[in-house]
C-alpha cells in the first residue's frame, strides 16, 4: 500500500521503462553536474582575476549553500503542484537549465561590462545566478527520477545517475586543463580579465549542460496527473482537498518548528558530523586554488591581493603562468577526488555492511582530513613530466603529489554523500521521512553559511594570507567530524515514528 496526503489507496503498477529510457531521464544530471565541477574548480580562479582578495573569496561564495536553502525547498513545492502540457518536473528543469547556461556564458566575460559596472560585481550576480538555475534544475530532476522510475528499476536508475553525475564531475573538472593542453588555449590572464582557456570551459560547460538537459526534457513523457496518482496510490480527492485548505505563515511556521524540536535524536547527532564535514568541504572548493598556486607554484600571497595588482600594473608573465598552471591543475586533482569517490561508491555499501556504517564512516572521514593536512608535503620540487595519457605535462613535483590526498578526500566525499542519509532513514517515522530529509538539507547549508562568513577573516587575521594553512584547518574539522560520528546513535523507529530502539552499528 502507498500512502499520500493521509489517503491510502491501493495503486496501480506502473509499467517498467526501456533501458536506455531510464538513461534518457538521467541524462541531464551529467550537464548539470559538468557545470557544478566547473563552478567549483574555477569559481574562485575567476574571481581572484576579477579583483575579489583572498579572505573576501568565501563571502562571494556564500551564495551557493543560501541559494540551496532558499530556492530548492520553494521549487521542490512548486513543481508538485504544477501540471501542464509541458510536464510536471521538465518546465522548471528547462528553465533552471536556460538560466545557468546563460551565467555560465556570461560569468567569465565579466570584463566585458565594466564601463557599466564592476566586473567582480558582475561576476558575484553571475554565480549567484548561476548557482539559483543549479538548484533550480537539481531539485525537479531528482523528483523527475522518482516520478518515471518504479520501485523494481530504482536501483539501477539511481546507479545510473551516480555514474553519469560522476562522469560530469571529472571532465568538467578536467576541461580549461585539457583546453590548454590539449588544445591549445592559454591559460594565463592580465588583472580584471579572465584566461581563454577558462572562459571556452564555461562556454562548452553552458553547451553540454543545455544540450543533456535538453535531450531529458524532450525523450521524457511525463505521466498526466491521472496516470500519476494511479501509480502512485494517490487519492486524487483527497489530496485535492488538502491543498484547497489555506494555512496562515504563522501556522505553518508552527508546523515546521514543531517538526524541529520533535526531530530524531539520530539526526540532531548528524548534525554535528555535517557541520564539521561541510565547513570543511566549502574551504576546500573556495581555497584550494589559492593555496596550491602559494604553496607548490611559490606564487607571493601578494599576488593575489587588488590592490598591490593594481599598483604594479602588469602582471609579470611568470606570475600569471604559475597562477594558470595551478587552476588547470586544481582541475585535475578535483576530477581526482571524483574518480575516487566513484570507484569507492562502488564498495562502500558491502564495507559498510561487514563492519558497520558508523566506523565506516568515521573512518571515511579521518581519511579526508588527513588528506587536507597531507597537502603540507607537498611544496614545490623539481619539474616533472606527467602523462596523463590524453597529453603530457610538466609541473612540480609537489603538484603530482597533491593525487595521494586526493584518494583520501574522494573516500571523505562517497560517505558524506551516502552514510548519513543510510544512518538517518532508520530513524525517520515513514510518513515523515520527506519533510526530515528536507530539514537535513539544512544541515548541509548551514555550516557552509558560517564557514562563509569566517574563513576569509581567519585567513587574514591568522594564517596572513597564507592559504595551505586553511587548507590544514580544513582537515582538523574533517577529523572532529570524524570523531564526531561516535557520538552518533543508531536508532530505528517503529511505525509512526512512537517507538524508537537502538541497533547496533
Amino acid at each position: 500500500m502507498s500512502q499520500t496526503s493521509g489517503a491510502t489507496v491501493q495503486p496501480v503498477k506502473q509499467p517498467k521503462l526501456p533501458f536506455w529510457q531510464v538513461w534518457n531521464v538521467s541524462l541531464g544530471f551529467l550537464g548539470v553536474q559538468f557545470g557544478f565541477a566547473l563552478q567549483n574548480a574555477n569559481a574562485s580562479r575567476i574571481l581572484s582575476d576579477l579583483g575579489a582578495d583572498l579572505h573576501s573569496l568565501s563571502l562571494f561564495w556564500i551564495v551557493a549553500p543560501l541559494m540551496g536553502l532558499i530556492v530548492q525547498p520553494i521549487v521542490g513545492s512548486a513543481s508538485d503542484r504544477t501540471w501542464n502540457r509541458f510536464g510536471r518536473r521538465n518546465p522548471y528543469i528547462l528553465f533552471g537549465a536556460i538560466a545557468a547556461a546563460l551565467g555560465m556564458a556570461f560569468m567569465p566575460n565579466a570584463g566585458i561590462v565594466v564601463a557599466f559596472i564592476a566586473p567582480i560585481l558582475f561576476g558575484g550576480v553571475m554565480l549567484a545566478l548561476m548557482d539559483a538555475a543549479f538548484n533550480v534544475t537539481m531539485q525537479p530532476f531528482r523528483a523527475l527520477v522518482s516520478d518515471m522510475v518504479p520501485s523494481e528499476q530504482r536501483t539501477l536508475g539511481y546507479s545510473i545517475q551516480s555514474l553519469l553525475i560522476n562522469i560530469g564531475a571529472v571532465f568538467g573538472s578536467m576541461l580549461p586543463f585539457i583546453l590548454t593542453n590539449v588544445i591549445g588555449l592559454e591559460n594565463t590572464a592580465q588583472a580584471g580579465e579572465v584566461a581563454p582557456s577558462v572562459i571556452w570551459a564555461f562556454y562548452i560547460g553552458a553547451s553540454v549542460l543545455l544540450g543533456s538537459v535538453l535531450w531529458t526534457v524532450f525523450r521524457t513523457r511525463e505521466y498526466a496527473p491521472k496516470e500519476y496518482n494511479a501509480y502512485k496510490g494517490i487519492d486524487a480527492d483527497q489530496l485535492a482537498r488538502e491543498r484547497a485548505e489555506r494555512k496562515s505563515l504563522p501556522q505553518r511556521l508552527g508546523g515546521f518548528f514543531q517538526l524541529l524540536f520533535t526531530m530524531p535524536k539520530t539526526m540532531r547527532q548528524l548534525a554535528l558530523v555535517q557541520f564539521f564535514s561541510w565547513f570543511a568541504l566549502f574551504i576546500m572548493w573556495v581555497y584550494t586554488t589559492p593555496a596550491i598556486t602559494q604553496h607548490v607554484w611559490g606564487v607571493e600571497a601578494k599576488w593575489f591581493d587588488p590592490h598591490y595588482l593594481e599598483s604594479v600594473g602588469q602582471v609579470p608573465a611568470h606570475i600569471a603562468a604559475a597562477k594558470g598552471a595551478a587552476g588547470d591543475w586544481v582541475g585535475i586533482i578535483f576530477a581526482a577526488y571524483s574518480l575516487f569517490a566513484a570507484l569507492f561508491s562502488i564498495v562502500l555499501a558491502r564495507i559498510a555492511n561487514t563492519f558497520g556504517r558508523k566506523p565506516t564512516y568515521a573512518l571515511s572521514l579521518l581519511l579526508g582530513g588527513l588528506g587536507y593536512i597531507s597537502f603540507l608535503l607537498f611544496q614545490g620540487g623539481e619539474a616533472t613530466q606527467v602523462n596523463l595519457l590524453i597529453t603530457e605535462v610538466t609541473v612540480p613535483s609537489g603538484a603530482l603529489g597533491l593525487l595521494l590526498p586526493m584518494v583520501g578526500v574522494g573516500i571523505a566525499w562517497a560517505a558524506i554523500l551516502a552514510m548519513p542519509y543510510a544512518i538517518l532513514s532508520d530513524s525517520l517515522p515513514a510518513s515523515k521521512t520527506g519533510v526530515y530529509m528536507g530539514i537535513f538539507n539544512f544541515t548541509i547549508a548551514a555550516p557552509q553559511i558560517i564557514s562563509a562568513l569566517v574563513a576569509g577573516a581567519i585567513l587574514k587575521g591568522i594564517f596572513d594570507n597564507q592559504a595551505i594553512y586553511i587548507i590544514v584547518l580544513a582537515g582538523v574539522f574533517m577529523i572532529l567530524g570524524a570523531v564526531s560520528v561516535s557520538f552518533v546513535r543508531e536508532e530505528r523507529a517503529e511505525q509512526g515514528g512512537a517507538v524508537e530502539e537502538a541497533v547496533t552499528a
